[in-house]
């Protein structure tokens, strides 16, 4: 096994073993430290209960990632162990679909650009004069799609059903891992986690990781990365198992190109 092929996955636990099995079959030797902690809101205040209790009025419901899937359906089958009729589920990506699908439910998500933007260009969501949308999310978080979704004439509400919060990483074990010289690829899934490494890092770190590649899920996160001082970023088509394992399968092969000339 080559140095160069040792990758860092970051995270959230139980939500890396399809990716890292991913790695290892593709023959790298993925190492894991979770940047974030998904912890369900229970018991959910009032008002997020009565939006669950009035479900049957919202014509869209929008699940923004696979944890709002998991976790917000969990919430909604407490009180709907019969789903009402006729909504449209929509989906951010690919593995939050996956989830609702298991729901036996119908799902609508973008085939590529697997994000808010991405959400927005789909045809039915245009146009939604006087349409009711519930997103169902975790706490906080970017305000980009109900504000666009409101433009276009919906009457949006939100579900949060989880908190993000830093999962308790030792710093000094998460410099110990970094500063190895036989890891060069870190995976990162969300910009939350990105703040949270580079958080980690102090100047030093951040010095000795030139020669680090940061792979990240969208242009967005790849931006954020720039302002935050990695000097290599790569970008993969979304943040699923598959475009990640491409990603990381492309920049693989050009390193060792690299470094054998």
């Amino acid at each position: 096994m080559t140095a160069e092929q040792r990758v860092l996955v970051t995270r959230p636990a139980g939500q890396a073993d399809s990716l890292m099995s991913s790695l290892s079959q593709a023959g790298f030797t993925p190492l894991h430290m979770p940047m974030l902690a998904i912890n369900p809101i229970d018991p959910l205040p009032g008002i997020a209960r009565q939006r669950i209790l009035d479900l049957d009025r919202y014509e869209h419901l929008i699940f923004v990632s696979a944890n709002a899937a998991r976790l917000g359906m969990a919430c909604i089958l407490d009180y709907w162990p019969q789903l009402p009729q006729g909504q449209i589920y929509w989906a951010v990506g690919q593995s939050t679909a996956l989830c609702l699908e298991a729901e036996g439910l119908q799902v609508s998500r973008p085939e590529t650009d697997m994000s808010s933007e991405g959400l927005l260009a789909m045809p039915g969501l245009r146009d939604l004069q006087s349409q009711q949308v519930l997103i169902i999310k975790g706490e906080g978080g970017r305000k980009f799609l109900e504000e666009q979704l409101r433009e276009r004439g919906a009457k949006v509400d939100s579900l949060e059903c989880y908190t993000r919060g830093f999962a308790a990483e030792d710093a000094q074990a998460c410099r110990d891992l970094i500063a190895m010289p036989e890891l060069k690829l870190i995976m990162i899934s969300s910009g939350e986690g990105l703040e949270r490494l580079s958080g980690l890092l102090q100047p030093r770190e951040h010095t000795n990781l030139a020669t680090t590649t940061l792979l990240v899920p969208s242009l967005r996160v790849a931006q954020q990365a720039g302002e935050l001082g990695w000097e290599h970023v790569e970008q993969a088509e979304n943040a699923s198992d598959a475009a990640m394992l491409a990603a990381a399968t492309t920049w693989r092969k050009a390193y060792l190109q690299e470094t054998q000339h």
